[in-house]
């Protein structure tokens, strides 16, 4: 089933909807089981997730051990081509220990069949591991 650019934009505002008010289920039950999280850049936290379940027993689960749920992720922009969308957005969240994290983001996404097949996460990699730290 192939998506229009429409389509596939209107599945990441959807999700990003959620995202923005802390619920991450839209991006989660969009994955495809091989999706791949990549994230860029040279710090601890910058590698490829490879599969729906490491995404989630990974990196989310390194997230929320330190920052306060619900984590919020709040769209800019969204722009799609073919079977890719760019989204521009901006964290709105605090640590468990009460320090601010607002990271800038800009995840390219891959779509397949009318689902996630990957995402590239750019951000400030130094901010990540300044306010989060090292994974565990």
């Amino acid at each position: 089933m192939t998506m229009t650019e429409h389509a596939n934009k209107k599945l990441l505002q959807d999700i990003f909807a959620g995202m923005a008010v802390g619920d991450a289920r839209p991006l989660v039950q969009a994955m495809r089981e091989d999706f791949r999280w990549t994230v860029k850049g040279t710090s601890g936290w910058s590698r490829d997730f490879v599969g729906r379940k490491a995404v989630i027993e990974e990196l989310f689960a390194g997230l929320a051990a330190r920052i306060e749920m619900p984590m919020k992720t709040i769209p800019i922009r969204f722009i799609a081509e073919g079977d890719v969308v760019v989204v521009e957005a901006r964290g709105d969240n605090r640590t468990r220990d009460g320090k601010p994290y607002n990271n800038q983001y800009c995840f390219v996404f891959t779509l397949k069949d009318g689902k996630l097949s990957a995402v590239e996460e750019y951000c400030d990699t130094a901010l990540v591991e300044d306010v989060l730290g090292k994974p565990a």
